[in-house]
């Protein structure tokens, strides 16, 4: 077993050539995540608020918007941007911008869909106290159904973030040197070490993962108390 070769290169598997070069590694594929869950989490509450609106054009337009992105391959998504990019802006996105669109207009789609469970799955009761009380139907959405509705999709949140981090690993495609891409490098530049190197990232996309998980379940946990003292 060559682990020497890992710790050798672990600085690399962490941050890529930084800061002699452009960041790589866990860190930018931590970046990708982390960007794509925020813009995806915008993009999806606007969607999954319209997928509930009462306009039938726009529960319409929302539906057909989640149903294609849902019924496309991410990887498919990542190519989409990466080589259409070029025709319709007329000048190529960088590898890096190319994954990060992808990633934000697929997760978006899945964000929709928890906002709307979410939402719908509150009494009725709560949206019709709220317009009695003299609020529009957007003031009774933003004050009142959003937030108890919001709190209760953390953990699904926290879940499509964990996804969302083990798809980054699909940027290597295009080039974009996230952690896959990084260990790959390592691994043809040192051609004696593949099981220890793939064996390490794997491990290190776990741990995250697994991180992210646990704060999920405790964030359950006390949404549960939360909700028990309430009542």
């Amino acid at each position: 077993m060559r682990w020497d070769v890992v710790v050798n290169n672990f600085d690399y598997l962490l941050w890529g050539p930084f800061p002699q070069g452009p960041l790589g590694g866990l860190a930018l594929s931590i970046v990708l995540a982390i960007g794509g869950i925020f813009g995806a989490f915008w993009l999806g509450l606007v969607v999954g608020l319209l997928r509930i609106s009462r306009n039938r054009l726009a529960r319409w337009a929302a539906m057909v918007y989640i149903e294609i992105i849902r019924g496309i391959p991410i990887l498919m998504m990542i190519f989409w941007f990466y080589f259409l990019a070029p025709v319709v802006l007329g000048r190529s996105l960088p590898e890096f911008w190319s994954a990060l669109v992808a990633f934000i207009i697929f997760t978006s789609a899945y964000i929709a869909e928890i906002v709307r469970a979410g939402v719908t799955a509150l009494p009725k009761g709560q949206t019709e106290a709220a317009r009695g009380s003299g609020l529009t139907h957007l003031q009774a959405m933003r004050y009142v159904i959003l937030p108890q509705a919001l709190r209760n999709m953390i953990p699904s949140f926290v879940n499509q973030f964990v996804s969302l981090t083990k798809d980054t690993s699909l940027a290597y495609i295009i080039g974009v040197l996230e952690l896959t891409r990084a260990a790959t490098q390592i691994n043809n530049r040192t051609l004696i070490a593949p099981t220890e190197i793939f064996a390490t990232i794997a491990v290190m996309y776990f741990v995250i993962c697994y991180a992210l998980t646990s704060a999920s379940r405790r964030l359950e946990k006390q949404l549960s108390r939360y909700q028990a003292r309430g009542r």
